[in-house]
C-alpha cells in the first residue's frame, strides 16, 4: 500500500501514522463497522469522485442495518472526502470511508460504544489487472436470513477472505461464490456478469448480493449501448456455457474473466466495449454520464 500524508478521523485531519484506535475497539472484536470503497479519477476538468452520492447513500443504509447513527450528515462526509483528497494532493485514487463502533463497550450489544468515522485515501491500481482466472469456491455466499448480506458490513468480509485465500492457494486470481440454492452469487468483492448470444445477464439482488455501484453503472451503460440486460438466477451450467464473463466492482472496475474452473473464455468483445465506455465516463469524456462525477 502506498501511504498518503493525512487521514480524516472524527472531524480532524491527522498524520497517517497517528490515526490510531484502542485495542478494545468494538469493531475490532466483533466486526461492527460499515464501509465504502470509492474511486476518484483524474479527468480533463480536474479530479472527480465517481458516483459519490450513491456510495454515501449505501454507507448510510449499511449503518442502519447495525442500528448505527452516523454522527455526520451525507453532505458533511461528502465535503470531508473532498477535503482529504485535496490535502493529500491525490488526483486519482481509492477512497475508504469507514464507520465503526469504537471503544467503551465490550460484549455483543454495541449500545454505549462510541461511533467513529475515518476517511482514508491512497493510490490504488485496478484490483484485478488484465484477465482473471476464477474458480468456483467451496464456500457459499452468506444466507440472506443470517445477515444483511446486501450491506457492506466489515464482519461479513470474513466470508470473502476465506474464498480469496482458497483461490490463491489453488493458483487462481479470484473466486466465485454460489448462493445457498446453488445459483451464482458474486465474487468476494465483485459482482459478475454473463454474456450469451449478445445478451447480458447478472444475478438479481434479492438481498443476498451487494448492490454494486459499478454493477448498476454497467447495467445502465450496457442498455445505453443497446444491449438487452436481464437480472435472473444463473446456474453454474449457464455460467460455463457463456460466451463471455466479467467481474465488476469499485476496486476491480471491469475485469474480463479468461478462465472459470476448467473452462476458458477467449472472447471479450462485448466486455471490452462496456469497459471502453466506462473508461470514457470516469475520465469525463462522455457528457451523457457527467452527473456521475462529483468534482473535487
Amino acid at each position: 500500500m502506498q501511504e498518503t500524508e493525512y487521514i480524516w478521523i472524527n472531524g480532524n485531519l491527522v498524520k497517517w501514522h497517528e490515526a490510531k484506535i484502542h485495542v478494545l475497539t468494538h469493531a475490532l472484536h466483533y466486526g461492527s463497522g460499515v464501509f465504502e470503497g470509492i474511486r476518484a479519477y483524474d479527468t480533463g476538468k480536474g479530479t472527480a469522485v465517481f458516483r459519490l452520492k450513491d456510495h454515501l447513500n449505501r454507507l448510510f443504509d449499511s449503518a442502519e442495518s447495525l442500528k448505527m447513527k452516523i454522527p455526520y450528515s451525507r453532505e458533511e462526509i461528502r465535503k470531508a472526502i473532498k477535503e482529504t483528497l485535496k490535502i493529500n494532493n491525490l488526483k486519482e485514487g481509492y477512497v475508504r470511508p469507514i464507520v465503526f463502533y469504537g471503544y467503551g463497550k465490550m460484549g455483543l450489544n454495541p449500545e454505549g460504544a462510541e461511533i467513529n468515522i475515518a476517511i482514508s485515501v491512497w493510490p490504488w491500481p485496478q484490483y484485478i489487472e488484465g484477465e482473471a482466472k476464477v474458480m468456483i469456491s467451496s464456500y457459499i455466499r452468506i444466507h440472506p436470513q443470517s445477515l444483511h448480506a446486501d450491506r457492506k458490513v466489515t464482519g461479513h468480509y470474513v466470508n470473502s477472505i476465506l474464498a480469496s485465500i482458497e483461490a490463491k492457494e489453488k493458483d487462481f486470481d479470484e473466486s466465485l461464490l454460489l448462493d445457498y440454492e446453488g445459483n451464482v452469487a458474486e465474487g468476494p468483492g465483485e459482482n459478475i456478469f454473463v454474456v450469451k448470444n449478445n445478451k447480458i445477464l447478472t444475478p438479481p439482488l434479492r438481498k443476498q448480493i451487494l448492490p454494486g455501484i459499478t454493477r448498476d453503472s454497467v447495467i445502465k451503460i450496457a442498455k445505453g449501448l443497446h444491449y438487452d440486460v436481464l437480472e435472473k438466477d444463473i446456474s453454474v451450467k449457464e455460467l460455463k456455457n457463456a460466451d463471455e464473463l466479467f467481474f465488476t466492482g469499485t476496486a476491480a472496475e471491469i475485469a474480463p474473466i479468461s478462465q472459470l474452473d476448467e473452462v476458458f473464455f477467449k472472447n471479450h468483445e462485448i466486455t471490452n466495449k462496456i469497459k471502453d465506455s466506462f473508461k470514457e465516463i470516469i475520465k469525463g469524456k462522455n457528457p451523457r454520464y457527467e452527473e456521475w462525477l462529483d468534482f473535487v
